[in-house]
C-alpha cells in the first residue's frame, strides 16, 4: 500500500515538474520542434508524446491520465480568444437615387392671327422660337397668319421666310395687295395670292405640308368658322384671307367662304383641335383707337379690328402664351413697313421665352 502511494506522488511530482519545464522554456520533440505552453492542443499532443518515450509501463497509464486531465482543465480555464472590435463603425447608407422626372412627349401649336401686312411680324416670332430650340408641332392660321402659317408648315425656316418676304415683289400677289395700296376700294379674285403661296410650298395639298396645317375661314351661308385640312393650300389660304368687300368669296364644293377673321381672329381653339398640347398664341391686331381710317378699306380694316376685340378676349384666355408684338401706327395697307414689323415679331417673342419654357417643361412632367 505504502509503496503504491509513494509511486503515486512521485508520478504527481513528476507531472508538476514536466508541465512547469514545459510552460517556462519549451522542450524540443523528437524532431526539434519547440512546443510552447501558450498552445494548449499541441501541448497535449507533445506531453502524451514525452510520456510514451520515458515513462516506464507500470506508470504509463496512470501519468498519461494525470497529464490528459491537467491539460484539459487548462483547455477549459482558458479564456477564449474575442473576436477584433471594431471601433467607428458608420452605418451603411444605401445610395438611394432619385428616379428622374418623366418627361413625356407634348405638342406645341402655333396659332397665327390676322392683321394684313402686320401679319410680316409672324416672321419674327418664328426666328425667335426657332433661334431657343422652340419647334411648333402644329400651325394654325387666319388671314394673314394663314399665308405665313402655310409656308412655315412647308419647311421653310424662320430665316427662309423673312428672305421670302424682303423679297417679295408686290406686283405678284398684286389682285390681293394692290387694295390696300389706294383709297378706292375694289372686288378682286384673289387668284393671284393663291397661285403664290401654292408656288411657295412646291404645289404641295395641305395634307402633303411637312408639318399638320389649318387654314380658318368663314362659311358665308352659315357664319360659322371652317378649318381646311386638306386639299388646294393657296385655294385654302385665299379663302381665309378674303375680306368681304375687298375679295370675292371663294367657292369651294359649291360652298362660299371669306376671311376667318369674322369668327376666329386668333384660332386658339383650333390649335387645341388639332392636338396641341400648348398653344403659343400671336396677336398682331390693333386697337381702335390707333387706326386712322382713310379710304373705304381703311373704314373696313378698323370694322375688322372693332368686331375682333371681343373675340380675342374669350379666344386669347386659352392660349398658354400670348405674343402681342408692338405695332404702334402701323397700318394693315402698310406693306412697306414689313421689316419694321419683322422686327417687333422677334422683340415680343423674345420678352415672353422664360414663360414659355416653364411651361412647356411643366407640361412635359405632368
Amino acid at each position: 500500500m505504502s509503496s503504491n502511494l509513494t509511486a503515486s506522488a512521485k508520478i504527481h511530482v513528476d507531472v508538476v515538474r514536466d508541465l512547469q519545464a514545459v510552460a517556462t522554456s519549451g522542450i524540443p520533440n523528437q524532431n526539434s520542434f519547440l512546443i510552447r505552453g501558450n498552445d494548449p492542443e499541441q501541448f497535449l499532443y507533445f506531453i502524451l508524446a514525452k510520456i510514451s518515450m520515458r515513462s516506464a509501463p507500470q506508470t504509463l497509464f496512470v501519468r498519461s491520465c494525470l497529464y490528459a486531465s491537467v491539460v484539459l482543465a487548462l483547455l477549459a480555464c482558458s479564456t477564449p480568444t474575442s473576436p477584433p472590435v471594431v471601433t467607428n463603425l458608420k452605418p451603411i447608407v444605401k445610395n438611394e437615387t432619385v428616379p428622374a422626372k418623366t418627361v413625356r412627349p407634348i405638342k406645341i401649336g402655333l396659332a397665327l392671327g390676322g392683321g394684313a401686312a402686320r401679319g410680316f411680324a409672324h416672321i419674327g416670332v418664328i426666328k425667335v422660337l426657332e433661334a431657343q430650340g422652340i419647334y411648333p408641332d402644329i400651325v394654325v392660321g387666319t388671314s394673314a397668319g394663314s399665308v405665313v402659317g402655310a409656308m412655315y408648315a412647308a419647311g421653310n425656316s424662320g430665316y427662309t421666310l423673312q428672305k421670302m418676304a424682303l423679297e417679295m415683289d408686290e406686283t405678284t400677289i398684286s389682285d390681293w395687295s394692290l387694295p390696300f395700296f389706294s383709297k378706292s376700294s375694289g372686288v378682286l379674285k384673289g387668284e393671284a395670292l393663291q397661285n403664290y403661296v401654292n408656288k411657295m410650298v412646291l404645289q404641295a395639298p395641305i395634307e402633303k405640308l411637312k408639318k399638320p396645317f389649318g387654314a380658318v375661314a368663314t362659311d358665308l351661308n352659315t357664319g360659322l368658322p371652317i378649318l381646311f385640312q386638306r386639299g388646294n393650300t393657296g385655294m385654302a389660304v385665299r379663302a381665309s384671307s378674303s375680306v368681304p368687300g375687298v375679295f370675292q368669296p371663294v367657292r369651294i364644293n359649291d360652298r362660299q367662304y371669306v376671311d376667318g377673321g369674322l369668327v376666329s381672329p386668333v384660332p386658339v381653339r383650333f390649335a387645341r383641335e388639332m392636338g396641341a398640347d400648348i398653344v403659343i398664341a400671336v396677336n398682331i391686331s390693333s386697337t381702335p383707337d390707333s387706326q386712322a381710317p382713310s379710304g373705304s378699306l381703311e373704314v373696313l380694316l378698323q370694322t375688322f379690328t372693332i368686331m375682333g376685340q371681343s373675340l380675342n378676349h374669350f379666344e386669347l384666355k386659352g392660349a398658354d402664351v400670348v405674343i402681342r408684338p408692338e405695332l404702334p401706327g402701323m397700318k394693315g395697307s402698310d406693306f412697306n413697313a414689313r421689316n419694321l414689323a419683322i422686327l417687333a415679331g422677334e422683340r415680343a417673342a423674345t420678352s415672353v421665352i422664360a414663360e414659355l419654357k416653364e411651361k412647356i417643361k411643366a407640361a412635359q412632367e405632368r
